[in-house]
């Protein structure tokens, strides 16, 4: 057994990435009943919202899972009281906080630079996730996957989550070459069953490929100064001419260049909204269960 599996309890050297809004229960338990390790984004939500996520994924699994906490976004109430039902808290975009690794838990932190990483460790985290630039969703760094992998895990001493841009086998082949304990994933789960996308958002990432994800800062309403890589096709739409507000999240309004990806409670110009993508998108080309989606992964990984 590794040292990631080890240390999260786990027999399947693979995380689930913590995407806010578009991860529910039910893949978050999918995954880690698979050995796995789901996690759930905690985002902005209020607290009773939150604790009601977390049992309803412990409902579905008796196996370990995580929390992913935004540090721009913390709630420090919502984190004491889930760190006494949650034993892995993760935590991404902020400079590593010893105040935040709290006794009792693994707690780890996801960087974009090597320098990052020392902090984290130096901070008290038992892990680290090193986020390559190729990644979905917001991104901490601008190194590439590659050299930032093999970097941190010649700077650490601590498990390494290699992240950005893995889609195939073959990714996870490299990234254990590299050095890293284990690999995270984000853009393949959106193709999963048990994601709660909008049909639009879906289709879009099943037509598109690896150079249609552009690192931009276009979506940045509610969160500036915090790139991102998303579809080609989102941010011309959202750049555009267009309603204000976009559309709306059940009831509540969605501003013009915001930060929440549509799910199936959203309405309004989908196609101009967050369609967030790594590049490893050109492997998104089907629904299907998020089981089958790691066993493609893992294939050959012991």
């Amino acid at each position: 057994m590794n040292s990631f599996c080890a240390l999260m309890g786990v027999t399947r050297p693979l995380q689930q990435a913590a995407m806010s809004r578009v991860v529910t229960p039910s893949l978050v338990a999918a995954v880690s009943n698979t050995g796995a390790l789901g996690m759930m984004a905690v985002g902005r939500s209020p607290a009773e919202q939150v604790l009601q996520q977390f049992e309803a994924i412990r409902a579905q699994t008796n196996r370990p899972f995580g929390a992913g906490f935004i540090v721009r976004f913390l709630d420090r109430d919502v984190l004491d009281a889930l760190a006494e039902r949650v034993s892995i808290l993760e935590f991404f975009y902020d400079w590593p906080d010893p105040s935040l690794v709290l006794p009792g838990t693994i707690t780890g932190w996801q960087v974009g630079s090597v320098e990052e990483a020392k902090a984290a460790v130096d901070a008290g985290c038992c892990f680290v996730v090193a986020q390559g630039v190729e990644a979905g969703g917001h991104v901490r760094g601008t190194t590439s996957f590659n050299s930032l992998v093999s970097g941190v895990r010649a700077a650490v001493d601590v498990p390494v989550v290699a992240a950005g841009g893995i889609g195939t086998a073959a990714d996870v082949r490299v990234a254990f070459a590299l050095g890293a304990d284990a690999v995270r994933v984000g853009t393949r789960f959106l193709g999963a069953a048990e994601v709660d996308i909008h049909p639009t958002y879906r289709q879009s990432l099943f037509d598109a490929t690896a150079d249609d994800a552009h690192y931009t800062t276009v979506f940045e309403v509610g969160w500036p100064d915090a790139p991102q890589r998303a579809l080609a096709s989102s941010i011309a739409a959202a750049t555009a001419d267009g309603p204000e507000p976009v559309g709306y999240l059940g009831n509540t309004p969605l501003p013009r260049r915001g930060t929440t990806p549509p799910n199936s409670n959203t309405t309004g110009q989908i196609e101009a909204m967050a369609l967030y993508a790594g590049r490893s998108v050109a492997n998104v080309r089907r629904v299907e269960p998020a089981a089958s989606i790691i066993n493609e992964l893992l294939e050959g990984v012991s």
